[in-house]
Protein backbone atom coordinates (compact mmCIF):
# COMPACT_ATOMS: atom_id res chain seq x y z
CA UNK A 1 0.00 0.00 0.00
CA UNK A 2 1.59 3.46 -0.95
CA UNK A 3 -0.14 6.60 -1.16
CA UNK A 4 0.77 10.05 -1.39
CA UNK A 5 -0.66 12.89 0.03
CA UNK A 6 -2.26 15.03 -2.45
CA UNK A 7 -5.60 16.45 -1.16
CA UNK A 8 -6.52 19.42 0.52
CA UNK A 9 -7.30 19.54 4.03
CA UNK A 10 -10.13 21.48 4.06
CA UNK A 11 -12.13 19.03 1.37
CA UNK A 12 -11.23 15.89 3.49
CA UNK A 13 -12.85 17.93 6.91
CA UNK A 14 -16.06 19.05 4.60
CA UNK A 15 -16.26 15.21 3.31
CA UNK A 16 -16.05 14.17 7.04
CA UNK A 17 -18.67 16.78 8.11
CA UNK A 18 -21.30 15.72 5.82
CA UNK A 19 -20.60 12.25 6.60
CA UNK A 20 -19.23 11.25 3.19
CA UNK A 21 -16.73 8.34 3.45
CA UNK A 22 -12.74 9.35 4.16
CA UNK A 23 -10.64 7.32 1.87
CA UNK A 24 -7.00 6.19 2.59
CA UNK A 25 -5.42 8.37 1.03
CA UNK A 26 -7.67 10.94 2.61
CA UNK A 27 -6.63 9.47 5.78
CA UNK A 28 -3.01 9.17 5.36
CA UNK A 29 -3.55 13.36 4.41
CA UNK A 30 -5.03 13.58 8.16
CA UNK A 31 -2.28 11.39 10.01
CA UNK A 32 0.39 13.86 8.02
CA UNK A 33 -1.30 17.02 8.75
CA UNK A 34 1.24 18.82 11.01
CA UNK A 35 -0.14 22.70 11.54
CA UNK A 36 -3.77 22.31 11.46
CA UNK A 37 -4.23 19.65 14.25
CA UNK A 38 -6.94 21.93 15.82
CA UNK A 39 -8.81 22.24 13.42
CA UNK A 40 -9.08 18.08 12.86
CA UNK A 41 -9.86 18.50 16.39
CA UNK A 42 -12.66 20.70 16.07
CA UNK A 43 -14.37 18.88 12.86
CA UNK A 44 -14.35 15.94 14.77
CA UNK A 45 -16.38 16.83 17.85
CA UNK A 46 -18.82 18.73 15.59
CA UNK A 47 -19.31 15.37 14.07
CA UNK A 48 -19.46 13.12 17.29
CA UNK A 49 -21.93 16.05 18.74
CA UNK A 50 -24.11 14.62 15.57
CA UNK A 51 -23.62 11.12 16.44
CA UNK A 52 -23.74 11.20 20.30
CA UNK A 53 -25.07 14.20 21.02
CA UNK A 54 -23.84 15.36 24.20
CA UNK A 55 -23.58 12.17 25.88
CA UNK A 56 -20.36 10.14 27.11
CA UNK A 57 -20.73 6.38 28.51
CA UNK A 58 -19.17 3.87 30.78
CA UNK A 59 -19.34 0.96 32.17
CA UNK A 60 -19.07 -0.48 35.64
CA UNK A 61 -16.80 -3.33 35.47
CA UNK A 62 -13.77 -5.04 36.65
CA UNK A 63 -10.84 -5.97 34.71
CA UNK A 64 -9.81 -9.58 35.93
CA UNK A 65 -5.77 -10.58 35.11
CA UNK A 66 -5.30 -14.30 35.36
CA UNK A 67 -1.98 -14.55 34.73
CA UNK A 68 0.96 -12.76 34.41
CA UNK A 69 3.03 -16.07 32.66
CA UNK A 70 3.89 -15.79 29.68
CA UNK A 71 5.26 -17.82 26.91
CA UNK A 72 5.46 -14.74 24.10
CA UNK A 73 7.72 -12.00 24.13
CA UNK A 74 6.25 -9.19 22.78
CA UNK A 75 8.30 -6.12 22.26
CA UNK A 76 5.71 -3.51 23.65
CA UNK A 77 4.96 -5.79 26.98
CA UNK A 78 6.42 -4.96 30.50
CA UNK A 79 4.02 -7.63 31.70
CA UNK A 80 5.10 -10.66 31.09
CA UNK A 81 6.66 -13.42 33.50
CA UNK A 82 8.38 -16.34 33.32
CA UNK A 83 7.29 -19.40 35.74
CA UNK A 84 10.54 -18.78 38.00
CA UNK A 85 9.96 -15.01 38.51
CA UNK A 86 9.23 -14.02 42.14
CA UNK A 87 6.36 -12.06 40.89
CA UNK A 88 4.45 -14.76 38.21
CA UNK A 89 1.18 -15.54 39.41
CA UNK A 90 -1.85 -17.76 38.54
CA UNK A 91 -5.02 -17.46 39.60
CA UNK A 92 -7.33 -20.34 40.54
CA UNK A 93 -11.06 -20.23 40.42
CA UNK A 94 -11.53 -19.26 43.94
CA UNK A 95 -9.52 -16.15 44.12
CA UNK A 96 -11.18 -15.47 40.29
CA UNK A 97 -14.92 -15.36 42.20
CA UNK A 98 -12.95 -13.65 45.07
CA UNK A 99 -12.23 -10.78 42.41
CA UNK A 100 -16.01 -10.98 40.92
CA UNK A 101 -17.52 -10.61 44.37
CA UNK A 102 -15.72 -7.53 45.13
CA UNK A 103 -16.54 -6.46 41.93
CA UNK A 104 -20.34 -6.63 42.98
CA UNK A 105 -19.93 -5.31 45.78
CA UNK A 106 -20.01 -1.55 43.68
CA UNK A 107 -22.39 -3.27 41.30
CA UNK A 108 -20.07 -4.50 38.30
CA UNK A 109 -22.09 -5.53 35.37
CA UNK A 110 -18.93 -7.21 33.51
CA UNK A 111 -16.48 -8.76 33.87
CA UNK A 112 -12.93 -8.64 31.36
CA UNK A 113 -10.91 -11.31 31.50
CA UNK A 114 -7.07 -11.37 30.05
CA UNK A 115 -3.95 -13.05 30.66
CA UNK A 116 -0.57 -14.37 29.48
CA UNK A 117 0.05 -17.12 27.52
CA UNK A 118 0.73 -19.68 29.95
CA UNK A 119 2.17 -22.59 28.36
CA UNK A 120 1.11 -24.33 31.22
CA UNK A 121 -2.50 -24.22 31.35
CA UNK A 122 -4.81 -26.70 29.81
CA UNK A 123 -7.91 -25.63 27.85
CA UNK A 124 -10.17 -27.09 30.64
CA UNK A 125 -8.60 -24.51 32.50
CA UNK A 126 -10.46 -21.41 30.25
CA UNK A 127 -13.51 -23.13 30.21
CA UNK A 128 -13.71 -24.41 33.46
CA UNK A 129 -13.18 -20.82 34.06
CA UNK A 130 -16.14 -19.17 32.07
CA UNK A 131 -18.67 -21.94 33.05
CA UNK A 132 -17.39 -21.10 37.10
CA UNK A 133 -17.59 -17.43 36.72
CA UNK A 134 -21.22 -18.17 34.89
CA UNK A 135 -22.70 -20.49 37.73
CA UNK A 136 -21.72 -18.36 40.36
CA UNK A 137 -23.30 -15.30 38.65
CA UNK A 138 -25.74 -15.76 36.16
CA UNK A 139 -26.37 -12.28 35.72
CA UNK A 140 -23.00 -11.00 34.21
CA UNK A 141 -21.81 -10.06 31.48
CA UNK A 142 -18.32 -12.13 30.73
CA UNK A 143 -15.57 -10.58 28.19
CA UNK A 144 -13.09 -13.07 28.17
CA UNK A 145 -10.31 -13.59 25.50
CA UNK A 146 -8.56 -12.09 22.77
CA UNK A 147 -8.16 -14.35 19.18
CA UNK A 148 -4.92 -15.26 20.67
CA UNK A 149 -6.08 -17.21 23.55
CA UNK A 150 -8.86 -18.67 20.53
CA UNK A 151 -6.41 -19.49 18.50
CA UNK A 152 -4.11 -21.36 21.44
CA UNK A 153 -6.84 -22.99 22.32
CA UNK A 154 -7.87 -24.32 18.47
CA UNK A 155 -4.57 -25.63 18.56
CA UNK A 156 -4.45 -27.36 21.73
CA UNK A 157 -7.55 -28.82 21.02
CA UNK A 158 -7.63 -28.91 17.68
CA UNK A 159 -10.98 -27.48 16.85
CA UNK A 160 -11.93 -24.73 14.49
CA UNK A 161 -12.28 -21.51 16.01
CA UNK A 162 -15.87 -21.64 15.33
CA UNK A 163 -16.04 -24.68 17.37
CA UNK A 164 -13.82 -22.97 20.36
CA UNK A 165 -15.69 -20.14 20.13
CA UNK A 166 -19.30 -21.65 20.11
CA UNK A 167 -18.05 -24.36 23.45
CA UNK A 168 -16.56 -20.82 25.39
CA UNK A 169 -20.27 -19.58 24.33
CA UNK A 170 -21.56 -22.49 26.00
CA UNK A 171 -19.98 -21.80 28.72
CA UNK A 172 -20.81 -18.70 29.23
CA UNK A 173 -19.05 -16.40 27.33
CA UNK A 174 -20.72 -13.10 25.82
CA UNK A 175 -18.28 -11.45 24.20
CA UNK A 176 -14.24 -10.56 23.22
CA UNK A 177 -11.44 -7.54 23.04
CA UNK A 178 -10.37 -7.26 20.48
CA UNK A 179 -6.95 -7.21 21.61
CA UNK A 180 -3.83 -8.72 20.34
CA UNK A 181 -4.35 -6.58 17.04
CA UNK A 182 -1.67 -4.24 17.95
CA UNK A 183 -0.34 -2.96 14.39
CA UNK A 184 -1.81 -5.18 11.90
CA UNK A 185 0.38 -3.93 9.15
CA UNK A 186 2.53 -6.96 8.85
CA UNK A 187 5.66 -5.82 8.63
CA UNK A 188 5.99 -3.74 11.82
CA UNK A 189 3.62 -6.11 13.54
CA UNK A 190 6.52 -9.12 12.67
CA UNK A 191 8.96 -6.60 14.38
CA UNK A 192 7.32 -5.92 17.06
CA UNK A 193 5.33 -9.18 18.25
CA UNK A 194 6.93 -12.09 15.87
CA UNK A 195 5.95 -14.99 18.23
CA UNK A 196 1.80 -13.64 18.05
CA UNK A 197 -0.54 -14.67 15.29
CA UNK A 198 -0.17 -12.99 12.07
CA UNK A 199 -3.03 -10.48 10.47
CA UNK A 200 -4.37 -13.06 8.77
CA UNK A 201 -5.29 -15.18 11.81
CA UNK A 202 -6.27 -12.37 13.68
CA UNK A 203 -8.79 -11.38 11.04
CA UNK A 204 -10.01 -14.70 10.82
CA UNK A 205 -10.65 -15.19 14.25
CA UNK A 206 -12.28 -11.87 14.58
CA UNK A 207 -14.26 -13.06 11.69
CA UNK A 208 -15.38 -15.86 13.09
CA UNK A 209 -16.48 -14.47 16.34
CA UNK A 210 -18.61 -12.27 14.93
CA UNK A 211 -20.11 -14.60 12.72
CA UNK A 212 -21.19 -16.90 15.36
CA UNK A 213 -22.72 -13.60 17.28
CA UNK A 214 -19.90 -12.89 19.58
CA UNK A 215 -18.94 -8.89 19.93
CA UNK A 216 -15.68 -7.84 19.91
CA UNK A 217 -13.67 -4.64 20.62
CA UNK A 218 -11.52 -3.18 18.26
CA UNK A 219 -8.08 -1.94 19.11
CA UNK A 220 -4.99 -0.29 17.74
CA UNK A 221 -1.50 -0.10 19.64
CA UNK A 222 -0.70 3.63 19.04
CA UNK A 223 2.63 5.51 19.21
CA UNK A 224 5.71 3.00 19.16
CA UNK A 225 7.56 2.44 15.77
CA UNK A 226 4.31 2.17 13.97
CA UNK A 227 4.36 4.86 10.52
CA UNK A 228 1.62 6.50 9.47
CA UNK A 229 1.42 4.22 6.27
CA UNK A 230 0.79 1.01 8.93
CA UNK A 231 -2.32 3.10 10.37
CA UNK A 232 -3.62 3.73 7.50
CA UNK A 233 -3.33 -0.03 6.62
CA UNK A 234 -4.94 -1.10 10.03
CA UNK A 235 -7.37 1.57 10.54
CA UNK A 236 -8.71 0.50 7.01
CA UNK A 237 -8.72 -3.27 7.68
CA UNK A 238 -10.83 -2.45 10.30
CA UNK A 239 -13.32 -0.83 9.38
CA UNK A 240 -13.53 -3.07 6.29
CA UNK A 241 -14.14 -5.92 8.52
CA UNK A 242 -17.08 -3.90 10.71
CA UNK A 243 -19.05 -3.02 7.15
CA UNK A 244 -18.73 -6.85 6.68
CA UNK A 245 -19.96 -8.17 9.68
CA UNK A 246 -20.56 -5.22 12.08
CA UNK A 247 -19.79 -6.81 15.05
CA UNK A 248 -17.71 -4.11 16.66
CA UNK A 249 -18.56 -2.63 19.81
CA UNK A 250 -16.61 0.26 19.78
CA UNK A 251 -12.66 1.64 19.04
CA UNK A 252 -10.15 1.75 21.54
CA UNK A 253 -7.09 3.12 21.14
CA UNK A 254 -4.39 1.72 23.13
CA UNK A 255 -1.29 4.34 23.75
CA UNK A 256 1.86 2.80 24.20
CA UNK A 257 3.76 3.16 27.36
CA UNK A 258 6.95 2.34 27.28
CA UNK A 259 8.85 2.92 30.09
CA UNK A 260 9.48 -0.61 31.02
CA UNK A 261 9.23 -2.15 27.71
CA UNK A 262 12.47 -3.33 25.62
CA UNK A 263 11.09 -0.93 22.89
CA UNK A 264 11.31 2.27 25.04
CA UNK A 265 14.40 3.36 23.60
CA UNK A 266 13.10 4.02 20.31
CA UNK A 267 10.16 5.88 21.40
CA UNK A 268 9.83 9.83 22.80
CA UNK A 269 7.13 9.23 25.01
CA UNK A 270 7.03 12.99 25.46
CA UNK A 271 5.03 13.40 22.30
CA UNK A 272 2.50 11.05 22.68
CA UNK A 273 -0.13 13.60 24.26
CA UNK A 274 0.13 16.17 21.88
CA UNK A 275 -0.29 13.06 19.22
CA UNK A 276 -3.16 11.34 20.83
CA UNK A 277 -5.95 13.93 20.87
CA UNK A 278 -5.31 14.51 16.99
CA UNK A 279 -6.17 10.65 16.75
CA UNK A 280 -8.67 10.15 18.45
CA UNK A 281 -10.21 13.06 16.11
CA UNK A 282 -9.01 11.34 13.10
CA UNK A 283 -10.91 8.09 14.10
CA UNK A 284 -14.18 9.91 14.50
CA UNK A 285 -13.76 10.98 10.98
CA UNK A 286 -12.59 7.93 9.25
CA UNK A 287 -14.48 5.10 10.96
CA UNK A 288 -17.86 6.57 9.72
CA UNK A 289 -19.07 2.75 10.98
CA UNK A 290 -17.96 3.08 14.35
CA UNK A 291 -20.70 4.88 16.61
CA UNK A 292 -18.54 4.62 20.23
CA UNK A 293 -14.63 5.77 20.73
CA UNK A 294 -13.61 4.96 23.77
CA UNK A 295 -10.85 6.47 25.49
CA UNK A 296 -8.21 5.03 27.89
CA UNK A 297 -7.80 7.11 31.21
CA UNK A 298 -5.39 4.15 32.93
CA UNK A 299 -3.04 5.28 29.98
CA UNK A 300 -3.13 9.05 29.29
CA UNK A 301 -4.79 9.93 32.86
CA UNK A 302 -7.35 11.70 33.62
CA UNK A 303 -7.10 15.05 32.40
CA UNK A 304 -6.04 13.86 29.06
CA UNK A 305 -9.06 11.48 28.90
CA UNK A 306 -11.32 14.38 29.79
CA UNK A 307 -9.29 16.38 26.90
CA UNK A 308 -10.61 14.12 24.68
CA UNK A 309 -14.15 14.30 24.96
CA UNK A 310 -13.98 16.96 23.24
CA UNK A 311 -11.73 15.52 20.32
CA UNK A 312 -14.64 13.38 18.67
CA UNK A 313 -14.44 10.59 21.84
CA UNK A 314 -17.66 9.66 23.69
CA UNK A 315 -17.22 6.59 25.88
CA UNK A 316 -14.94 7.21 29.06
CA UNK A 317 -14.22 3.18 29.28
CA UNK A 318 -15.15 1.36 32.74
CA UNK A 319 -14.46 1.65 36.48
CA UNK A 320 -11.69 -1.23 35.28
CA UNK A 321 -10.72 -2.04 39.28
CA UNK A 322 -7.65 -3.89 38.52
CA UNK A 323 -5.05 -2.88 35.28
CA UNK A 324 -1.92 -4.81 35.33
CA UNK A 325 -0.93 -4.72 32.04
CA UNK A 326 -0.83 -0.85 31.98
CA UNK A 327 0.81 -0.86 35.17
CA UNK A 328 3.77 -3.39 34.53
CA UNK A 329 4.73 -1.24 31.61
CA UNK A 330 5.04 1.67 33.75
CA UNK A 331 1.80 3.48 33.87
CA UNK A 332 1.12 5.89 36.36
CA UNK A 333 -2.70 6.61 36.33
CA UNK A 334 -4.15 4.09 38.59
CA UNK A 335 -6.55 1.14 38.05
CA UNK A 336 -9.87 2.02 39.69
CA UNK A 337 -12.11 5.00 39.31
CA UNK A 338 -15.71 4.93 40.87
CA UNK A 339 -18.86 4.89 39.30
CA UNK A 340 -19.17 8.43 41.33
CA UNK A 341 -16.16 10.03 40.20
CA UNK A 342 -16.81 9.29 36.49
CA UNK A 343 -20.08 10.73 36.68
CA UNK A 344 -18.60 13.59 38.68
CA UNK A 345 -16.13 13.87 35.84
CA UNK A 346 -17.77 13.33 32.69
CA UNK A 347 -20.57 16.50 33.95
CA UNK A 348 -17.69 19.10 35.23
CA UNK A 349 -16.31 18.79 31.42
CA UNK A 350 -20.00 20.17 30.50
CA UNK A 351 -21.23 16.29 29.19
CA UNK A 352 -23.93 14.15 30.20
CA UNK A 353 -22.85 10.86 31.65
CA UNK A 354 -24.40 7.93 30.45
CA UNK A 355 -24.10 4.08 32.31
CA UNK A 356 -23.75 1.58 29.70
CA UNK A 357 -23.51 -1.96 29.47
CA UNK A 358 -20.59 -3.79 27.33
CA UNK A 359 -22.79 -3.82 24.11
CA UNK A 360 -23.93 -0.48 24.60
CA UNK A 361 -27.00 -0.98 26.08
CA UNK A 362 -27.96 2.08 28.28
CA UNK A 363 -28.13 1.50 31.96
CA UNK A 364 -30.27 4.29 34.32
CA UNK A 365 -30.07 6.65 31.33
CA UNK A 366 -32.35 9.47 33.12
CA UNK A 367 -31.28 9.47 36.66
CA UNK A 368 -27.85 10.81 36.57
CA UNK A 369 -29.03 14.47 36.46
CA UNK A 370 -31.18 14.24 39.95
CA UNK A 371 -28.54 12.04 41.61
CA UNK A 372 -25.55 14.15 41.48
Amino acid sequence: MRYKCMTELNSVLEKALSFERINDEELLCLLEEKEKGQDIIRIAGIKNQKINSNTVSFVVNRNINFTNICSLNCRFCGYKRTKKSKDAFLLDYDKILEKISEGKKIGIDEICVTGGINPELKPDYYFSLIKTARDNFPDLHIHAFSPQEIYELSKATNKSYKDVILKLVDMGLNSMPGTAAEILAKETRSKICPEKINTDVWVEIIKTAHKSGVKTSATILFGHIESNIDIVYHLSLIRQIQDETNGFTEFITLPFISYKTSLRKKVDSTLMQDKIFKFYAILRLYLDNFKNIQTSWPKIGIPAALKSLECGVNDFGGTLMEENITKSAGGEFGEYLPEDEIVSLIKKSGKFPLRRDTLYNYIYEKTYENRY
